[in-house]
């Protein structure tokens, strides 16, 4: 079996928190009460706005193909939304609705890497955007960050790691894993830098409205010049329904859609018309409540982690991940998660999955779970590091 399996294959790496689920999933069949403050989902439910859309829909008995670009009367709200929060204009034809986030990267890189070319990003990073590179015989050249520059790329940096290979960079705000923002000004000199070298730029803002003091700009303030990748997942709590959007130039419109055509043929139908929903004056006032909601647990998970022992140097501006230094406890970050599951039954990430740079004295911690639970899972973080049952 293993002489069919494609050698594009090789060169994906795993996610290794999922060895840490699983074992978390075995806990909890034998009656063990975990805390999962592991996995980058929230836990509110879908707004019912949404719900109630989708339902209507689907109650209806058409739910067939829509264009493969998407529903046109999504298309126009999405464009009407970057009107109303970030004052930029968009013609609906450059947006493309998406299988999720990672549906609006197959596009993005499908259309403008070839094979051989290099993408640069930062080190962390999400361990699937530079999966999707490799999957394309492309190569990801991630570049050390720390607190200097919030954990984000620089112009500089994009300027000093650019080689004739080089295809473009990808700029994460907010960052997962460490919930850092870019400001305005340094993500302008990025795009601006990448322009000037010919090359392609590529906006993650997939965290985008969860921000918890400045307002994450999105690329398109700066330039038409750009791919900005977003979802439906995180805001707006829509996980499950897989659908996300993608933004593409002008000069990438026919071969998206052609593109899309042939590798999704659309985005799922109901998911799309639950979407329609998720722009109204109702949700969006239940998404604000939420918004306070996460940066009050935040400003808790924070406060105790420093409390702790845990080194923060850049307080999370965004997304719901706090991702924090072990150093003073251990030199091996995964064993210290699993660890921590076994004796107390809290499951983390460990840094191992979001790179390499200092990643054994890094963890991620996701605040995608109530205060009341947090506190019990400081609780047993705090028992475990006094009792040190982690053999370091």
């Amino acid at each position: 079996m293993s002489r069919q399996l494609a050698e594009r294959i090789q060169g994906i790496s795993p996610f290794y928190v999922m060895e840490l689920l699983w074992r978390a999933r075995q806990l909890e069949a034998q009656g063990k009460d975990v805390i999962h403050m592991e996995i980058g989902e929230p836990d509110f439910a879908t707004p019912e706005t949404i719900i109630d859309a989708a339902v209507k829909h689907i109650l209806t008995g058409e739910v067939k193909y829509t264009p493969a670009a998407g529903l046109p009367a999504l298309r126009e709200k999405i464009a009407r939304f970057y009107k109303q929060r970030y004052g930029v204009s968009i013609a609906k034809e450059r947006i493309f609705v998406t299988p999720g986030a990672s549906g609006a990267f197959l596009l993005a890189l499908g259309v403008s890497l070839n094979s051989g070319e290099e993408l640069l990003m930062a080190d962390p990073c999400y361990p699937c955007n530079s999966n999707f590179v490799k999957f394309f015989d492309a190569n990801c050249k991630t570049i050390p960050v720390d607190a200097s520059s919030g954990y984000q790329l620089t112009a500089e940096c994009i300027k000093q790691h650019w080689t004739p290979a080089t295809k473009g960079a990808l700029i994460a705000s907010p960052s997962n894993p460490t919930g850092t923002l870019i400001t305005p000004e340094a993500l302008q000199r990025a795009i601006l830098t990448v322009n000037a070298l010919g090359g392609c730029f590529y906006s993650d803002e997939i965290y985008h409205g969860l921000v918890y003091g400045q307002n994450a700009a999105t690329a398109l303030e700066f330039s038409d010049n750009v791919f900005v990748i977003n979802s439906f997942s995180k805001y707006f709590g829509m996980t499950g329904w897989r659908i996300g959007w993608l933004i593409v130039p002008e000069e990438f419109m026919v071969a998206t859609e052609k593109l899309g055509q042939n590798i999704f043929i659309a985005t799922s139908t109901h998911s799309q018309f639950a979407a329609l929903a998720a722009f109204d004056e109702d949700t969006m006032v239940e998404l604000e409540r939420r918004r306070l909601e996460f940066a009050a647990r935040r400003d808790f998970l924070y406060d105790n982690l420093l409390r702790l022992g845990f080194e923060i140097p850049v307080k999370p501006e965004g997304a719901f991940y706090i991702y924090a230094n072990c150093a003073r406890f251990t030199d091996d970050s995964f064993k210290f998660a699993l660890d921590l599951l076994e004796a107390e039954a809290v499951a983390i990430t460990p840094g191992k999955d979001f790179g390499s740079h200092e990643a054994h004295h890094m963890i991620r911690f996701a605040y995608t779970t109530s205060i009341a639970r947090m506190t019990v899972a400081i609780q047993r973080l705090e028992r475990f590091i006094k009792k040190g049952n982690n053999d370091f």
